[in-house]
């Protein structure tokens, strides 16, 4: 597209010396007009006598608007006034509209009114934008109109936008069906609509003084989208810029922060209880073969460790300080810390900017800005990396090791992750805290997985993002190569911000993060729950090589609820052709059922699963297999299980592989065999038909996010 951006700096430049920071309806068609944004036609009338020359001139009938900076929702100030048809009913309506401002804000500065072309009929819309405190400048798109606030039906994206993502906007609504046309009436015109989201984007990219925007409503046809109202408020004091440093400068960072050669402790002590003696128990008995530099003011060892009074007198190079001492102490000993060169500090210490501390967390961040330490929290239990047996944390050392990486914000929610991962024998590559994120972030954590070897999958719980726009910059890249899993925290407690438009309005902080992190091929966690499921299951499935989704089962009802799962996690069930019915009907009894569930009904024995199991594998046309298990006499619990595993690893030998869930119902029994399913590779669950579908929706989610869908 074309710009004027002289334009609009002449005029932005204008309205800062002014003071002001609102634009008036003539200053907004200005903008609109230097960016290809289409407005009707209007004109500014300062008395009735213009009012009615500018209405024969563009043509009646017109809509008038009060001109005031002080004036920014005209509508409730009785400041507009549609359908006006000649000469007389413009004078008249000047005066009204004139008296109604006034009368609204005494203080208000009148301009004029403003004699638009009226325009009408096709579906109203909103574009506009907005600044969030994380993602920064959003684009945004909905249903518009007076009702915009009460339908809520709107979607965002990263500004600027790219063609094919502002067209993408366009199926993200509830109500996108409307936008195609329905009942006899003409679909809009995508490409206007398309058009003017993306230049909108590019608009307030380029100024970041514009802080919110509305085009509303925007009249789309058949063949033009018009904004019949502009409004555009500026922010003089825009926040800055986090600072970030290059990637490749964080994955040497990191690398030496996860896979540390040597490991100083702050604050090792000798007494059992105490943090300092649990982190250099941890290291120890972890298995960690690096140097372990126990740092103390006063013992001459620790543990069999040569203790030393401060990083400084320490002899060798050091890769991460590890601080377990009080938080009154850190800042200080964070300079000695970048004095000796180290370049990651992991702070274990609370009393920061959760407490109330915020002076505290800002001294300790610009102390590491100064020396380029990269800090890890405060306020966290350590990490874990297990490829190198590093246990830097107070809590137990790891066991089970694996490619599945995950991190916590709350040291709450990271006891959580510890206790079912180990629970339940699930592999991990690493398990991070970042606490109050002083400076490491998520991002920072996915730049160095996304290269990281023994990472397969990464799992992340968070309250907040501290630089959302760069996360999901990196997301974006990482989720093509690996599944990225987050759980959002906080759905509810922000709401609606207080803001001067409809758009600024509508960014409740939850929809803003479900839009940007579905942009980004995040697969967004419900619960705690759901994100240890796909951070466990993720792994074991193979990546579907198309949506045909079978279901196979032993029960009538499970294969209801499992097929209710499908729908409700995105899951497309296979129409079974009529070649494949036949001979699944082969194997099964004539009151079972073909089709999709392949009900086999619960008295059959374990050849009819075999049987059944092994056709579903072998034919081309089924992507993705979902077991629903019955408890019987005839086929027990781990009979079943070992069939299946059976079954599949003679596939496998064969070269076919494809994705498998189990839901088992029944008898405490279904647990063992849920647990041997599991460790041979195939997700299972005893007593829910939810979690399975949900987590191979996931693996759905991730593969086509990722393209490997055809």
């Amino acid at each position: 597209m074309a710009s004027n951006k002289a334009a609009v700096r002449k005029l932005l430049d204008q309205m800062k010396r002014e003071g002001r920071t609102a634009l008036t309806a003539p200053e907004g068609k200005l903008v609109c007009d230097a960016y290809e944004i289409t407005v009707p036609k209007e004109g500014l009338a300062t008395s009735a006598t213009e009012a009615a020359k500018l209405g024969r001139k563009i043509g009646f009938p017109v809509v008038m608007k009060i001109v005031s900076p002080e004036i920014l929702h005209k509508t409730e100030a009785g400041g507009v006034i549609v359908g006006v048809k000649s000469a007389p009913e413009a004078q008249k309506a000047y005066a009204k509209i004139v008296a109604n401002a006034k009368k609204y804000n005494r203080k208000a500065k009148i301009l004029g009114v403003q004699i638009q072309q009226m325009i009408g009929g096709g579906q109203e819309v909103i574009i506009g934008a907005v600044t969030d405190p994380s993602f920064g400048k959003l684009v945004a798109f909905g249903l518009g109109g007076i009702l915009v606030e009460v339908m809520k039906d709107v979607t965002f994206r990263l500004a600027p936008t790219s063609r094919q993502e502002a067209a993408s906007m366009l199926d993200s609504l509830q109500a996108s069906e409307i936008l195609k046309g329905v009942r006899g009436a003409a679909g809009v015109d995508r490409k206007a609509l398309a058009n003017l989201i993306q230049n909108v984007s590019k608009l307030v990219s380029d100024f970041p003084e514009i802080s919110e925007m509305d085009l509303n409503p925007v009249f789309a046809g058949p063949k033009s989208a018009v904004a019949a109202d502009v409004r555009i408020v500026l922010d003089w004091n825009p926040p800055p810029q986090r600072y970030r440093p290059s990637q490749a400068t964080i994955v040497a960072q990191m690398n030496r922060i996860m896979r540390p050669d040597a490991v100083a402790v702050i604050g090792a002590s000798p007494e059992d209880g105490k943090i300092g003696n649990s982190v250099m128990k941890n290291l120890i008995n972890g298995g960690y073969a690096g140097t372990i530099y126990p740092i103390h003011p006063s013992a001459s060892e620790i543990l069999g460790r040569k203790a030393y009074r401060s990083v400084r007198e320490v002899p060798g190079v050091i890769d991460v300080a590890v601080f377990a001492i009080p938080a009154k102490f850190v800042a200080g000993v964070l300079r000695e810390v970048g004095e000796k060169k180290i370049p990651g500090a992991i702070l274990i210490p609370s009393g920061f900017a959760e407490t109330g501390n915020v002076e505290g967390q800002l001294e300790i961040q610009a102390i590491g800005r100064e020396y380029g330490v990269r800090l890890m929290g405060p306020n966290i239990y350590g990490y874990y990396y297990t490829p190198q047996n590093l246990c830097a944390t107070f809590c137990t050392p790891y066991d089970y090791k694996g490619k599945t990486a995950l991190s916590s914000q709350s040291g709450g929610i990271g006891m959580a992750i510890i206790g079912y991962s180990r629970s339940a024998k699930m592999g991990v590559s690493a398990i991070v805290g970042v606490g109050n994120k002083a400076d490491l972030d998520e991002d920072d954590l996915l730049t160095f997985f996304e290269q990281d070897d023994n990472t397969d999958v990464i799992a992340m719980h968070c309250e907040d993002l501290k630089d959302g726009r760069s996360f999901a910059e990196v997301a974006k890249r990482v989720s093509k190569k690996k599944p990225v899993v987050v759980l959002k925290a906080g759905r509810t407690a922000m709401g609606a911000r207080a803001a001067s438009s409809h758009t600024g309005a509508l960014a409740g902080n939850d929809k803003i993060y479900e839009d940007i992190l579905r942009q980004s091929g995040v697969i967004r966690a419900p619960g705690l729950r759901d994100m240890l499921d796909y951070a466990r299951g993720l792994p074991k499935l193979p990546t579907p090589k198309g949506e045909n989704v079978l279901i196979i089962t032993g029960a009538g009802g499970s294969g209801v609820l499992l097929s209710d799962a499908c729908v409700m996690n995105g899951l497309n069930l296979m129409r079974m052709p009529p070649d494949l019915d036949k001979a699944f009907r082969a194997f099964i009894p004539p009151f079972g059922a073909a089709g999709n569930p392949v009900d086999i009904t619960g008295g059959e024995p374990p050849a009819t699963y075999k049987n059944t199991i092994r056709l579903g594998l072998e034919d081309p046309r089924i992507h993705a297999i979902i077991l629903g298990y019955w408890h019987t006499i005839i086929t027990p619990p781990m009979v079943f299980a070992k069939l299946v595993v059976e079954v599949v690893e003679e596939m496998k030998a064969k070269g076919i592989e494809k994705p498998i869930v189990a839901s088992l119902a029944g008898d405490v029994q279904v647990e063992e065999a849920a647990e041997h399913l599991y460790d041979n590779g195939i997700p299972s669950y005893p007593y829910t038909t939810e979690i399975p579908v949900a987590v191979l929706g996931a693996k759905y989610r991730w593969a086509r996010g990722a393209g490997l869908i055809k």
